[in-house]
């Protein structure tokens, strides 16, 4: 085929558009919109107290901001494309939305990183936690989480743009690591970098925060009743939202994997699954689990009664 040819691909990802399209529409906007209202929700109530302004909120709310960055790479598009004739997306939209998707997604798992790293320093210890995670640390922390993924990503995004598409059917509803299945031959640099951005933005944070966590919860047990309490509040949302960003990553790799015969409706519901809950459960879990945050939540609901 003539690369020149080549403009568009067809998402042929969806299970009987024409029939439920509709359906599809009034799901994905339902849940968009429930995620803008509760990430929006408590990202504005850590900044707006005071007593929230502290390294473990700002980790929250900037990993809620995250999920809403991530929901938007991905839900906009589907919207429209439930209301088009055809599901159709430029290669350099296609690209883009590829870039967008995994740096943001390796994006959340630095930000896990690191707050698995606060909770480390203000647990076992507390008495240099003032010193250790200072605001220009923080800031820090928060620049790598956003630039170091982005900059693993560029070089993919740029490298697959460059190399020869030999197929128009993308197997999904959006651009993921799908898109490499189109190409002709897959350059080998292509595939080291993935490697390469596998580890740095999945594998090491996650084994970083493991055994931070690990660490953490063997001095608690260790020490009096209240302060195994104390970890536990704070820890176990963190490690609860690392455990279901990692299946829904793994989800995302095995989907890529899967052979052309595998059943479509079983392919779209795992397809879902990466992008449908996880922005939406996070900040239930946070703002539950956390006590300071479920009382200013409170505070709000009661207000607006």
């Amino acid at each position: 085929m003539d690369e020149l040819n080549v403009t568009h691909l067809s998402l042929t990802g969806y299970v009987d558009m024409n029939k439920y399209r509709y359906l599809y529409f009034s799901v994905l906007f339902t849940v968009y919109v429930l995620i803008i209202c509760s990430n929006t929700t408590i990202v504005y109530l850590i900044w707006s107290h005071k007593n929230l302004h502290e390294p473990m909120y700002i980790f929250i709310a900037a990993l809620l901001f995250n999920c809403l960055l991530y929901s938007t790479t991905v839900y906009p598009k589907l919207l429209i494309d439930c209301l088009s004739e055809k599901p159709i997306i430029s290669i350099s939209s296609c690209l883009l939305q590829f870039f967008m998707f995994y740096s943001i997604g390796g994006t959340e798992f630095w930000l896990i990183a690191s707050m698995a790293f606060d909770r480390y320093v203000s647990i076992c210890k507390p008495l240099r936690y003032a010193t250790i995670m200072r605001k220009s640390t923080v800031k820090l922390l928060l620049i790598l989480a956003w630039l170091i993924p982005a900059c693993h990503i560029a070089p993919e995004a740029i490298l697959s743009a460059k190399t020869k598409t030999c197929h128009l059917n993308l197997n999904g509803i959006f651009c993921n690591n799908a898109i490499f299945t189109l190409q002709c031959i897959k350059p080998r640099s292509l595939t080291v970098l993935g490697v390469v951005a596998l580890l740095d933005l999945v594998i090491f944070p996650m084994l970083f925060t493991v055994f931070t966590y690990t660490k953490i919860f063997i001095i608690s047990y260790q020490s009096g009743k209240s302060f195994r309490r104390k970890a536990a509040e704070t820890c176990v949302p963190h490690l609860i939202v690392l455990i279901s960003f990692s299946y829904l990553a793994a989800y995302d790799v095995a989907i890529a994997r899967m052979e052309t015969d595998f059943p479509k409706t079983a392919r779209l519901i795992m397809t879902l699954q990466i992008f449908l809950y996880h922005p939406l459960f996070n900040p239930f879990i946070y703002g539950l689990k956390m006590k300071e945050i479920s009382k200013h939540l409170k505070l709000l609901c009661l207000t607006r009664v």
